[in-house]
């Protein structure tokens, strides 16, 4: 019982470091565009610091689980779920923070359950129970208090235009989450994750070597601490302790203690991007916190009609 509780307080310590790190990132992503780089020319940098570390936690995932015989069709999967699931959602992403605040940037990314819960049901034909419609409302009315206080503060045309990014990146999210399903219980979360982010990274080099400019390579020293960070410590650091703390505490867990990275980036972007922490951005996290906790706990409770 002793090694069971703090099998599982290790796995809750895991999973926040993980959550405040991840949201860490758009931070330090805004950081970087104070020098003068692209988007896909700090998504390369990620990449770049990152892929050793990959190729690492790839091949210590082949030597700990056991070999599992994979169909042409696994590979394609591994291979698609690669380019959408990270390649496109992280471009998204960084396209988008070149136009939104940090803090509405996690926001809209933490809707990614709720989007999982609608392509459901357009897609697989699934029911939405009554406590999912009453969170997709409060989910999306924090959203869109959120971004009307960003609006008001900047230009709506470029917060509108950053946000639909974002709202893409968690769209593509979402569809990695559901088309990886079936196979990361055969492969394993941590092995499937390390193939599919080593894919993203070859991906965007070719994206930058087709369509990056060089001169973007060449940066002043202050700006290489700061990719090296976005690469290792917020990219491969938080998916290793994320995988290791849902092995000890399960998904719904997991969930619940990653609430903790909306609120984390709110206080980060004040502290490091003096990004002001107004009343309706903390009124809308709280509902989209709120919206997403009640969907990612949700059981079975009674369906209706949408």
């Amino acid at each position: 019982m002793k090694e069971n509780t703090q099998a599982e307080w290790k796995g809750v310590v895991f999973v926040l470091l993980g959550a405040l790190l991840f949201s860490a990132k758009a931070v330090v992503v805004k950081l970087t565009y104070r020098y003068e780089i692209s988007a896909i020319g700090s998504l390369f940098f990620r990449m770049f610091f990152a892929f050793p570390f990959l190729v690492w936690m790839a091949w210590s995932a082949e030597k700990d689980t056991n070999k599992t015989t994979l169909t042409k069709r696994d590979y394609w999967n591994v291979l698609i779920m690669g380019v959408v699931g990270y390649y496109l959602a992280s471009l998204f992403d960084f396209l988008g923070l070149k136009y939104i605040s940090a803090g509405l940037e996690r926001i809209i990314l933490f809707i990614y359950p709720t989007l999982v819960v609608i392509l459901s049901f357009f897609f697989l034909k699934k029911k939405i129970h009554t406590r999912e419609v009453f969170s997709l409302i409060l989910t999306y009315t924090g959203v869109f208090l959120a971004y009307g206080q960003d609006v008001q503060m900047g230009s709506a045309k470029d917060v509108s235009l950053g946000a639909f990014f974002i709202l893409l990146s968690a769209l593509t999210y979402a569809i990695y989450l559901m088309g990886s399903g079936s196979i990361i219980p055969r492969l394993g979360a941590r092995k499937f994750t390390a193939w599919a982010l080593i894919i993203s990274s070859i991906v965007v080099f070719l994206h930058f070597l087709v369509f990056g400019k060089y001169e973007e390579l060449i940066q002043p020293w202050s700006f290489y601490p700061l990719a090296f960070m976005l690469g290792t410590i917020h990219t491969v650091v938080p998916a290793a302790l994320v995988s290791e703390g849902i092995k000890r505490v399960g998904s719904k867990t997991a969930a619940i203690v990653g609430s903790v990275g909306p609120m984390s980036t709110l206080f980060l972007a004040y502290w490091l991007l003096d990004e002001p922490i107004t009343i309706l951005h903390s009124i809308g996290t709280l509902f989209v916190l709120t919206g997403v906790f009640w969907i990612s706990t949700a059981k079975k409770p009674k369906e209706v009609s949408v």
